[in-house]
């Protein structure tokens, strides 16, 4: 089953949209947004800076969790991924999200693929 992108509306009328893999797990959170009209740019931006591996900070949380961000061209963080248990945690999931895929290229997949990658980064 291929990642798929959920728009939804918050109780305090803002808008915000989460990737989610083919299992239903979220891969990536946005910011909240004022308009449909900026959530839906901001899913655009996510399908044009996933590809690109320089879009992405790989960061560690207080906790010591490793998490990563994805950012725009300009700098603008468009989402964050969850908080994984260990590095090695967020590699096995790209793993089980790999052979999950087996052969499937459709743009969303690989985009849920890209961004569940996180393996040997900082």
């Amino acid at each position: 089953m291929a990642g798929k992108f959920e728009l939804n509306k918050s109780t305090n009328d803002k808008y915000f949209f989460s990737l989610l893999a083919g299992n239903g797990q979220k891969i990536l959170a946005s910011e909240m947004y004022e308009a449909k009209a900026s959530a839906v740019n901001g899913i655009e931006s996510v399908k044009k800076n996933a590809p690109e591996d320089d879009r992405y900070e790989r960061l560690t949380g207080k906790d010591g969790s490793p998490y990563f961000t994805l950012k725009a061209s300009n700098g603008q963080v468009i989402g964050n991924s969850q908080m994984y248990a260990s590095t090695a945690a967020r590699c096995r999931h790209r793993v089980l999200q790999n052979q999950r895929a087996g052969r499937r290229h459709d743009r969303q997949h690989l985009i849920a693929l890209r961004l569940a990658k996180p393996c040997g980064v900082n």
